[in-house]
């Protein structure tokens, strides 16, 4: 595993960030803001200066990814630092690409361009520049830009020779790479698979006003499944897992974090009051799929990563759906406990939902890793230390 998240530039700082309650999100004093806002709209009592940022997004060690500094320049920070933490997943799990004789996939989405639009596109229009993708001064710039080629460079400046995909599906994109990076491993497509998303809209340090039953906080902090949340608040990371089959992590003494063992992947169709909202019904069918895939009752689950938002519309029915899931193989009550990575993280958009994963399958205590054995038919976990990567 590997990321870049608020407040934490590797797993363990996050991890100790949630473990001792640390609020990531950021607030900015009037001199700190970098946003276009004009001063009569940063006076409005609505005005909230609150976000969620990564540090050290113009740092980029260029040369060790085969990259000439004006190619560096002109590729985006979110290309930039998903390459930086697919390399460190493959190292947190003991691989280097260029001696695995398997393939490893890449299963990858990132956020618009925001970098492109405001510091590549200076001198000309972003119409033209598009329109001039595939003149000779065009075309690098559109290939550092576009979220279309983020999985296929990873997979080409790590010389990755299985799947490369890159997907986008918004605040869900992340997990569905996931989901279809396990579907590639199961179709013996890979061997290995990177999966995850990666979020940075730029410029960072920038307000936003909230509207009372919107999507964004009142205050800047995030409350999810709490009476007195107002909404979310959206920031800047990036999350990547790497994936393999059980048998052959077993069977390669590999460190395993945790298994996957089932997934749904479903959309909600137009039985909802509008676009943007979640239905009861779609996310109950979802859940229910992953249940069954994996084998597992309801009543043996006793956590669950929630999307957890933290909005007025979008939590009650995320925790509607759930129970009625549940209630499909059970009838206890009170025994599984929720959460969400947002509340310390804030929403990070496309990385979002892997960012939940990892939250959910780092072991508790810092600097070790579950090492799972199959004993019959039991997966037996224990503990052991690993020296920290270099």
């Amino acid at each position: 595993m590997s990321g870049r998240f608020p407040g934490a530039r590797t797993v363990d700082q996050l991890w100790s960030n949630l473990t001792t309650g640390v609020d990531s999100i950021t607030r900015f004093g009037e001199a700190d803001l970098e946003d276009s806002f004009p001063p009569e709209t940063r006076a409005q009592p609505n005005f909230v200066r609150a976000r969620a940022i990564i540090d050290d997004v113009d740092q980029f060690d260029a040369g060790f990814f085969g990259m000439y500094p004006r190619e560096a320049q002109l590729t985006d920070p979110q290309h930039r630092v998903f390459l930086e933490c697919a390399w460190e997943a493959l190292e947190d799990g003991g691989y280097d690409p260029a001696a695995c004789s398997g393939s490893i996939g890449v299963f990858a989405g990132c956020s618009v361009p925001t970098y492109f639009l405001n510091n590549v596109c200076t001198e000309r229009s972003v119409i033209d520049d598009f329109t001039n993708q595939y003149q000779v001064g065009g075309y690098p710039t559109l290939v550092g830009a576009a979220q279309d080629f983020l999985a296929t460079k990873t997979s080409y400046k790590l010389d990755l020779r299985g799947p490369s995909i890159t997907s986008l599906s918004a605040c869900s994109t992340s997990l569905l790479c996931v989901t279809q990076a396990c579907q590639s491993l199961l179709l013996y497509q890979a061997d290995m698979a990177l999966a995850g998303g990666v979020s940075i809209s730029l410029p960072q340090k920038r307000g936003y006003l909230h509207q009372d039953g919107g999507m964004v906080s009142a205050d800047g902090t995030c409350r999810p499944f709490d009476a007195e949340a107002t909404g979310t608040v959206f920031g800047s990371g990036a999350a990547v897992v790497l994936l393999k089959r059980l048998d052959d992590a077993v069977r390669d003494g590999d460190s395993i974090y945790a298994v996957i063992r089932g997934f749904g992947v479903n959309n909600d169709g137009a039985t909802k009051v509008g676009y943007t909202a979640p239905s009861v019904d779609g996310q109950a069918a979802c859940i229910m799929a992953a249940h069954a895939m994996a084998g597992v009752d309801a009543n043996t689950i006793g956590y669950v990563e929630c999307h957890g938002t933290a909005t007025p519309l979008g939590d009650p029915i995320e925790l509607a759906g759930l129970e009625k899931a549940f209630r499909a193989s059970t009838g206890d009550r009170q025994f599984c406990a929720l959460g969400s990575v947002k509340a310390n993280i804030g929403h990070l958009d496309v990385a979002a939902g892997t960012a939940g994963l990892i939250k959910t399958c780092r072991p508790s205590n810092t600097g070790a890793c579950r090492r799972w054995r199959i004993s019959g038919r039991r997966i037996r976990a224990s503990t052991s230390r690993r020296a920290p990567s270099s």
